[in-house]
């Protein structure tokens, strides 16, 4: 029988969940890095846990289960996960990807993958031909939707077209969506990435990373991988993930609608330029990611008018945070110029609208009017400190 996402959330996919026989509710950490073995040639299913354990199976049956995906594989980080995803290809090999993704992952294309023989196509997926810069080597299209941090979405039905055509391998970072508001192997993603940090642990407390394939054969190469080189989560980590993803669904629902109302507050406030956000209606994507998404999620992006306002904001919210990251239960303020986009090139932050006015916020579950009041007086202080209170 097929469960529901918040049971699954819980369970997994409601035939495998295993239990240790001493009726524990929340699923044991088994902290240990070795195991006995019955006998020579015998098994219990673990042998060390760099290749596997317990408590990190769990939590890649549930991630696994919730994208409706074959495999999962869980990461020490979210870049753990993509520097391994990397190494499925070869030098010479080419990849398409969007150029607005996570500052993270664009050093490592650059620096790192780039120094091992691989090349990219940073391009706007949103506007440009993506089919026009296929090439005879290329491998691969890598994209967010919606982007970090200017809020694109890209057509994941689109990309699969053209990943189809010409035999590539399209690349889904799910993470600011989560599997609770969209469903990327549903539209035609081969593989989907998590940096399991933000909303599937949700809480601000640990890191993990995800990849989710929807075939045993990449899955099994990626299995050989991960027990190569090393990168799997641990244990306690794990267990953390597993109890942030229970309240999935909850925390999903709470902090959309909060940013529902941040957006509303932005968009009346005179000295906000722009709000980028794809649950406005009329707005570019706006169409699209109502077509693959059900919902709007709970990450936005607003320019300000100057950069004394945007650092004036960082350094008088009260309640809010200026902080990296996302995804978790506290609502956060980024300044991506000097945060997450810092190692990006000027040319390319500019050419995406990433200025030194722009600020990226990622609402959490608190009440509504104690995010937008603190967004008021922050934004009424900086008028007060110029003579306008404006």
């Amino acid at each position: 029988m097929e469960t529901g996402f918040a049971t699954k959330c819980i369970y997994g996919n409601g035939r495998d969940f295993e239990k240790d026989g001493t009726g524990a509710i929340s699923f044991p950490i088994y902290q240990t890095a070795t195991y006995a073995h019955p006998a020579v040639g015998q098994s219990t299913g673990f042998d060390y846990s760099r290749l596997q354990n317990p408590t990190r199976q769990q939590v890649e049956k549930v991630v696994a289960s919730l994208e409706g995906g074959a495999d999962a594989l869980a990461f020490a980080s979210g870049m753990a996960a993509i520097t391994a995803l990397m190494e499925l290809f070869r030098p010479g090999d080419h990849l398409i990807t969007d150029s607005d993704l996570y500052g993270g992952s664009i050093r490592l294309f650059d620096h790192v993958s780039e120094k091992n023989g691989i090349t990219f196509s940073h391009i706007d997926c949103t506007s440009e031909d993506v089919e026009s810069y296929v090439r005879p080597n290329t491998k691969a299209i890598f994209i967010e939707t919606p982007t970090n941090p200017m809020m694109n979405v890209i057509d994941i039905r689109k990309m699969s077209g053209i990943a189809r055509k010409h035999g590539l391998l399209l690349v889904v970072d799910n993470t600011f969506m989560s599997p609770y508001f969209q469903r990327p192997f549903e539209l035609g993603a081969d593989i989907i990435i998590h940096s399991g940090t933000k909303f599937l642990g949700g809480h601000n407390d640990t890191l993990a990373g995800f990849i989710v394939v929807n075939s045993q054969e990449l899955a099994d190469r990626l299995r050989f991988l991960i027990k190569t080189v090393g990168s799997g989560l641990a244990p306690f980590d794990s267990w953390l993930i597993l109890r942030g993803i229970k309240t999935l669904p909850l925390r999903m629902e709470k902090a959309q609608a909060n940013a529902k109302a941040i957006v509303s507050y932005l968009l009346s406030q005179p000295r906000v330029k722009k709000v980028y956000y794809p649950g406005i209606q009329g707005t570019a994507g706006y169409e699209i990611l109502r077509s693959q998404a059900s919902g709007s999620g709970s990450m936005l992006t607003f320019e300000v008018e100057s950069r004394e306002l945007a650092l004036h904001i960082l350094r008088s919210t009260r309640l809010i945070p200026f902080a990296e990251s996302l995804g978790g239960t506290e609502t956060l303020l980024t300044y991506p110029l000097t945060q997450t986009h810092a190692d990006v090139p000027e040319e390319v932050r500019l050419k995406n609208g990433i200025t030194d006015r722009v600020l990226r916020l990622s609402a959490g579950i608190e009440d509504a009017k104690d995010l937008t009041d603190d967004l008021e007086q922050a934004f009424a202080s900086f008028g007060k400190e110029n003579g306008n209170a404006g």
